[in-house]
């Protein structure tokens, strides 16, 4: 079992071993740290996560999403592959992509599964638990999911058109709905009006 991760001013710290690591990363380690090939026909969550091996401590941090949460994994949980900052490989279990539409790619989340050991995320603001009992229902927006512990979710739109599934934008007020018994980790919203547009490759401030 790996050893836990240090997390101090907003770094975790892991020693030598073999982990899942977010893009970029380690911002910072001694020795060597070589990434290795995932191999599989359906590895989903490949293009979010490296498999790389440390032979002595590195130093994970992401300046774009500067909060750090470390997750036990005494239970299953399914986690946002792109919010993983870094995991032990041993811990996954399996991956997939959950899609808030039927038919469709748009606003749905490629997640990592992990049934033991533990997690660290990384996201753009503080991270609140929320236990969802028996019974009750949770709707979040597909950007604040983080991670959950049950039974994974269900897409739900007011009023879904044909173009909402060809667009690129995706469909309008997109959320997820959560059965209980669940636990659900979400941060903060976006206003999608504020981000960035896309023009022919290039961003558009």
């Amino acid at each position: 079992m790996a050893e836990a991760a240090k997390i101090e001013n907003g770094f975790a710290e892991v020693g030598p071993g073999e982990w899942l690591m977010g893009r970029s990363q380690p911002a910072a380690s001694f020795e060597e740290a070589v990434r290795r090939r995932r191999t599989g026909w359906r590895v989903p969550d490949r293009c979010a996560l490296d498999l790389v091996a440390t032979s002595g401590n590195a130093y994970c941090s992401d300046a774009l999403k500067p909060f750090l949460t470390f997750l036990p994994c005494a239970a299953p949980i399914s986690a946002v592959s792109a919010k993983v900052l870094v995991a032990p490989a041993s811990a996954r279990t399996g991956a997939s992509f959950v899609r808030a539409v039927p038919m469709s790619v748009r606003g749905g989340v490629t997640v990592t599964e992990f049934g033991s050991e533990w997690i660290v995320l990384a996201t753009k603001s503080r991270v609140r638990r929320i236990v969802v009992e028996d019974g009750a229902t949770l709707s979040a927006r597909p950007e604040s999911v983080v991670a959950w512990k049950g039974p994974r979710p269900t897409g739900f739109c007011p009023k879904l058109r044909l173009m909402d599934i060809l667009l690129p934008r995706g469909p309008r007020n997109l959320i997820f709905h959560f059965h209980g018994p669940s636990v659900v980790w979400v941060e903060g919203s976006v206003d999608r009006r504020e981000l960035p547009v896309m023009n022919r490759g290039r961003r558009v401030a």
